[in-house]
């Protein structure tokens, strides 16, 4: 069974997520786009965010993709929902160790500070990471505890 993978970007991260539907596909995988479907400069990161960070938090899927401006309102967005672990990446180390050591289940890039051939590149990277668990399992399982 192909993996889905939920997707989604604001006005600023639209041709950028259209790439990175393109190489899931490419890679194997079911990417969902959520949208936006079309450019509308007057839309709103949360719009997206949350239906992406919904399907990771209920277990609908396992991984989920966001890309904005900056990266940072949707991983704000994105981390108010219970056991989402997003990871605002902006080079292949930073997705690599979001994956070993946060086992982050969500990638969000800043699509004003990375290309669209670095944006492939770093999913490439998130995608093909493990976590190593040990040590690092027993920090996962204090985020989600009050």
């Amino acid at each position: 069974m192909t993996e889905k993978i939920f997707i989604g970007a604001d006005h600023v991260g639209f041709n950028l997520k259209n790439r990175l539907v393109d190489e899931l596909k490419k890679l194997g995988y079911e990417p969902i786009d959520v949208g936006p479907k079309k450019l509308d400069p007057a839309d709103d990161y949360p719009d997206y965010a949350k239906p992406v960070a919904s399907a990771v938090s209920t277990g609908k899927v396992q991984r989920g993709v966001l890309t904005c401006g900056t990266g940072l309102g949707m991983s704000y967005a994105a981390n108010r929902f219970p056991h989402v672990r997003a990871a605002l990446a902006w080079n292949e180390q930073i997705a690599a160790l979001s994956r070993e050591h946060g086992d982050s289940n969500l990638l969000v890039l800043p699509a004003q500070f990375v290309s669209e051939e670095q944006g492939i590149s770093i999913l490439h990277k998130w995608l093909e990471t493990g976590f190593d668990g040990g040590r690092h399992e027993r920090r996962i399982e204090k985020i989600d505890q009050p």
